[in-house]
């Protein structure tokens, strides 16, 4: 439980900060994705209010690969969630030193908000019995919280995300940077995200058949 509220918390502030930049500070990147590239070069100036943004997730994610390490409990996609932090990082940094951060600030708004989903649903989940109790309305909200989860996920991460980022640095940074530097290294990455992506919302799905199962089982007993 203290887990998932650290980062619940961490979530709601992040993407709160992230829909500010890309909704209300000027910056077009969301309903203009290829815009992210419009007069790239070498060493530009990040502006203030994005650099504060990488130093939050960036502090964030190095955190992440030590506490999945030593503090968090293991669990089967711990791995993969390893890896997940690794790649995030690793993107978060490069991206802010050959200037890529305007399809960085892109890429952790569409992935946080998920997150948001899903820690919230954990903890309802984890409430549902307290002191010995069954509470309900925990389980209620639990209930739609997975419904109102795998519906972002599939929006933000698998519909979004490919339409909007991927789109930007695989086709349009070619046109507006024909030489643009580690092209395939960024791609490629990204593309690791979204299998992750992938293999995340096929693996919710078949713990959603697992519980249904369990349920007709109980009833047929």
């Amino acid at each position: 439980m203290p887990e998932s509220a650290w980062k619940l918390s961490f979530y709601i502030i992040s993407w709160l900060y992230g829909t500010y930049l890309l909704f209300f500070a000027g910056y077009p990147f969301f309903h203009d994705p290829p815009s992210v590239f419009y007069d790239w070069e070498r060493g530009m100036k990040v502006p203030l209010d994005i650099a504060l943004a990488y130093l939050l997730q960036g502090s964030f994610y190095a955190h992440s690969i030590y506490a999945t390490l030593y503090m968090d409990a293991w669990r089967k996609d711990s791995v993969v969630m390893l890896i997940h932090h690794v790649v995030t990082l690793t993107l978060i940094v490069f991206s802010y030193v050959f200037r890529y951060h305007n399809i960085g600030i892109l890429v952790l708004f569409l992935h946080d908000f998920s997150d948001i989903q899903l820690e919230f649903t954990k903890l309802n989940v984890y409430f549902k019995y307290r002191g010995g109790i069954y509470h309900r309305l925990n389980d209620t909200i639990s209930n739609a919280g997975c419904v109102s989860f795998s519906i972002s996920w599939f929006w933000f991460r698998l519909y979004w995300f490919p339409l909007k980022v991927l789109y930007a640095t695989c086709h349009t940074s070619l046109q507006s940077v024909p030489n643009i530097p580690f092209y395939f290294f960024f791609n490629v990455l990204l593309f690791i995200l979204t299998l992750m992506n992938i293999y995340w919302f096929l693996a919710f799905f078949k713990l959603l058949g697992g519980r249904k199962s369990a349920v007709r089982l109980a009833l047929a007993q």
